[in-house]
């Protein structure tokens, strides 16, 4: 839906080609005025006026408006002013065991290989022939030696280097023309990419959240299992449903055996029916903090979800039943501990990164979600679970009791999502204010508000650069003394 037939739409303006009082109507009657057709260039300026007051009138405490869920101009916006501009997560190393190992990403137009080079370090390129443009690899995963464009078989490494490129020019320069890099950082076994200029933050960010993971040794990891789930919403639907448990006591009852259902609450506002689960937590949270000193787990909670660049979260918290894992009853769903760790019994190491992903980190698994916006209504969910690299499957975990309650959790919230976005495609919806126990909502908003302004501001500034350097350039142009030289042909008789 375009932005356009969004707003009418809104204000009770049909805008189908018979509605009456449509601009592109055709009139018979000689005293009805023809339309006069705006310019490309006043419709651009329209919505681009349009979409920045949405983004400086957001209401701080309120859901969005619809616009920024349903319209294809919001769409294009998130991926550059969002994907394109900030560090997202896009695998585990551990995908990417050999050298020569590979994933493919697709964001918006954008396509991106990560490969784990001959020297083991993992590199990430644009998907894209430096010939003429041809995708290189349209594979999900694989491994291979070198990268070869099948239309005309250039060659590259996977340090990205050209190899071979048939037959040139004499004056040919193969080192021009290296695959284009996208910026990568492994994070403790997490691989985060960033498509433009990189937010300087992520340094510091992952000196901070490094420590935490590192225990849970994922370079020792495999992977058991990995989902992709197409949910029918739009991408900021889906974060914003994680990034709240106001519904699950409702809607996840495999996910509250494990997960507090009091996730988000102030205790003095814990309702009467949780109070028992609260003091079940507070128990648990004891055990927990014992078996964390015992590992040097850090446990205490970091949250800057807004006002930088690269916003997160991370605590250790405790689980309910026996308090290990993601499972029916909490037990461990893997014999084989990850690293060092001395007990299952260490609740969940929870992260949420902006914009695109959260993690759970137990003793014995971890799992990994991230999601990639499809199109305004439309999003991807990869949920990837890692064990001990010598875990054996049959052995030491059974794949089903692994994955069991994300699988399902996963479809509860596809569910619930897809309801969202239907409701938000009425004309009849307002925003709505968050609950106090949706205050991750209200972050994760504020950021992502940040983040379409100060795209703004370096579009802007750059629109402004370049429009000063043109007339200069083109001074410098007519000082210039023009010359003409001669054309030749070759022996075929084609001009050169």
């Amino acid at each position: 839906m375009s932005l356009a037939h969004e707003v009418n739409s809104r204000h009770g303006k049909p805008t189908g080609s018979g509605s009456p009082g449509n601009s592109g109507e055709s009139h018979v009657d000689g005293d009805q005025p023809r339309p006069v057709a705006a310019s490309p260039r006043s419709d651009v300026d329209h919505h681009r006026s349009h979409i920045d007051r949405l983004i400086d009138e957001r209401r701080p405490g309120y859901c969005l408006d619809a616009p920024f869920y349903l319209s294809d101009e919001f769409y294009a916006e998130d991926i550059e002013a969002v994907f394109a501009s900030t560090w997202i997560f896009a695998a585990t190393a551990a995908e990417m065991p050999e050298p020569g190992d590979f994933v493919t990403l697709d964001i918006g137009s954008y396509s991106v290989i990560i490969i784990r080079d001959d020297d083991e370090n993992i590199r990430a390129h644009h998907n894209v022939c430096r010939h003429r443009g041809a995708r290189l690899l349209t594979e999900a995963a694989g491994s291979l030696g070198n990268i070869v464009c099948s239309y005309h078989q250039w060659t590259y490494s996977p340090e990205g280097d050209l190899m071979s490129a048939g037959v040139q020019a004499p004056d040919f320069d193969r080192s021009c023309f290296s695959l284009r890099s996208v910026n990568v950082e492994v994070v403790a076994g997490l691989v985060f990419i960033c498509l433009g200029t990189p937010p300087e933050d992520f340094a510091e960010v992952a000196a901070r959240i490094a420590p935490y993971i590192e225990p849970h040794a994922l370079e020792q990891t495999k992977v058991a299992a990995q989902v992709d789930l197409i949910e029918h919403a739009n991408w900021k639907l889906v974060m914003e449903n994680n990034r709240e448990c106001y519904h699950c006591e409702a809607g996840h009852p495999e996910l509250t055996c494990t997960f507090f259902p009091t996730y988000g609450y102030a205790p003095e506002d814990i309702p009467k029916r949780l109070k028992p689960a609260y003091q079940r937590f507070l128990a648990a949270e004891e055990r927990l903090a014992e078996n964390s000193r015992r590992n040097n787990l850090p446990t205490a909670l970091i949250e800057e979800l807004s006002g930088r660049p690269t916003g997160f979260r991370i605590e250790r918290a405790a689980l309910d039943g026996k308090g290990e894992s993601y499972t029916m009853d909490g037990s461990a769903a893997s014999a084989k501990l990850l690293g060092d760790l001395d007990t299952p019994e260490l609740g969940r190491l929870s992260m949420h990164t902006q914009p695109n992903a959260w993690f759970h980190f137990m003793g014995d698994h971890a799992v990994t979600f991230s999601l990639v916006p499809l199109g305004p209504d439309k999003t991807l969910v990869r949920s990837t679970w890692l064990v001990h690299e010598d875990a054996v499957e049959g052995v030491d975990y059974d794949l089903e009791n692994l994955t069991a309650v994300w699988t399902k959790t996963n479809e509860q919230d596809a569910a619930l999502c897809a309801r969202a976005h239907q409701g938000i495609s009425s004309p009849a919806y307002l925003p709505g204010p968050y609950a106090p126990t949706e205050n991750d909502l209200e972050e994760f908003c504020t950021w992502y508000i940040e983040r379409l302004k100060a795209h703004r501001t370096q579009t802007e500034k750059q629109t402004a650069e370049r429009q000063t350097a043109e007339p200069q350039t083109a001074q410098r142009q007519s000082a210039e003394p023009q010359t003409t030289e001669p054309q030749t042909t070759d022996q075929g008789g084609r001009s050169r």
